[in-house]
């Protein structure tokens, strides 16, 4: 089947956020994503959608419109944000970004009554059911369809990066994972999901999707959930790695990295140079060690085996990206990158508030939502 790759402007970005909703007191998951929405403005005067449902009941997930700059992009999740909370604070609910909720149970929790979300978990079953999940994903713009694999490529060298930095489940259904990112290691759990195939053509790409339909696995090419995918539709490369982020001030670290990766190597390409890849063994290293030990990963760089720590290859890259945020008006934004290196990633601080409280995950839970509200990492 034909796919066409939409034309979009060179690094514009699109953001999404999935949300978990929970009550103010307990901390427990509240399925009331139907009654938010209802009750809720979900589109903008143009008509473009602001809010939508997700797999579960339990969720909602905020997306932003195309802007040029992630503090654009940043203020659009803000002012969507602000407008849920008119519906979500009368009836005693929180919003909270993360990976993974700390306690709450999967056999609790209800499908979404929507046909492609029944359907999913009527295909996996109780590993489906187990999703309690939450992530943002990043669309950055592409301007030549030619492109958008060789970025995809040369993004998941950089897997690890975002995965270390956006690590926030490390605890699962009440207990701790021993991981930074238990999301990580759920999500793949679906047929369609985790790293993506070695693609050398756009063809090729096409021939495993007319594939995938032609035996049943999906409908529709957008149901190809891979980490880092191709997204025809809007003309970008979409990077789906991160977990779901506690503050605005994490997802616009994560978005400036992303974007100013994508733009690097679109500038790159237009000076004929070959993308930096790795093997794909190696990446897939790289993705279950930035899962398990999160910022104290040692993690494949180089083609020839070349390990380093993750957080000190994160360093580099900011600075080696520093002309491309100022290219694209997010130099804020990136450096932002270095301070969660330095009051830690979401994972290290949910450890910190299970400690303080004894291992009662309620004080995660109550973290969580502080951030959410204050917007910025907690220290301490």
């Amino acid at each position: 089947m034909a796919i066409e790759f939409a034309r979009s402007e060179r690094s514009t970005l699109g953001i999404e956020w999935e949300l978990a909703l929970v009550d103010r007191h307990t901390g427990d998951l509240v399925g009331a994503a139907p009654e938010v929405l209802a009750n809720t403005v979900l589109t903008d005067e143009d008509g473009s959608e602001r809010i939508t449902s997700e797999l579960l009941t339990n969720t909602v997930e905020v997306v932003t419109g195309v802007n040029r700059t992630v503090a654009e992009g940043v203020a659009d999740l803000e002012r969507t944000i602000e407008r849920l909370r008119r519906t979500t604070d009368p009836m005693g609910l929180e919003l909270i970004g993360s990976g993974t909720h700390p306690f709450a149970r999967w056999q609790d929790q209800q499908v979404t009554d929507k046909e492609r979300y029944v359907t999913l978990v009527d295909r996996t079953g109780v590993f489906g059911r187990q999703l309690l999940i939450w992530g943002v994903h990043n669309h950055v713009g592409v301007d030549d369809p030619a492109k958008a694999l060789p970025v995809l490529e040369a993004m998941l060298a950089y897997y690890p990066h975002l995965q270390a930095l956006s690590a926030s489940s490390p605890f699962v259904f009440g207990e701790s994972s021993g991981y930074a990112s238990s999301r990580a290691m759920l999500f793949q759990q679906l047929p369609t999901a985790g790293l993506p195939p070695l693609l050398e053509s756009w063809q090729q790409y096409e021939s495993i999707v007319d594939d995938l339909i032609r035996i049943g696995v999906i409908d529709h090419w957008d149901e190809v959930r891979w980490d880092v995918r191709p997204s025809a539709k809007w003309g970008t490369v979409e990077t789906r790695v991160a977990d779901g982020l506690p503050t605005t001030f994490e997802v616009g670290a994560v978005s400036a990295l992303t974007q100013c990766l994508v733009d690097d190597f679109s500038e790159r390409l237009d000076a004929g140079e070959q993308l930096r890849t790795l093997q794909p063994w190696f990446v897939r290293e790289n993705k279950w060690r930035a899962a398990r030990y999160g910022m104290d990963a040692e993690v494949v760089v180089e083609r020839d085996g070349t390990e380093r720590l993750v957080a000190d290859d994160l360093r580099d890259l900011v600075t080696r990206l520093e002309p491309v945020a100022e290219r694209l008006g997010c130099s804020t934004e990136l450096h932002d990158v270095l301070t969660i290196l330095d009051v830690g990633a979401s994972y290290e601080r949910q450890a910190l508030a299970s400690a303080q409280a004894g291992g009662d995950l309620r004080a995660v839970v109550s973290s969580l939502i502080g951030e959410m509200r204050e917007g910025r990492p907690r220290v301490g």
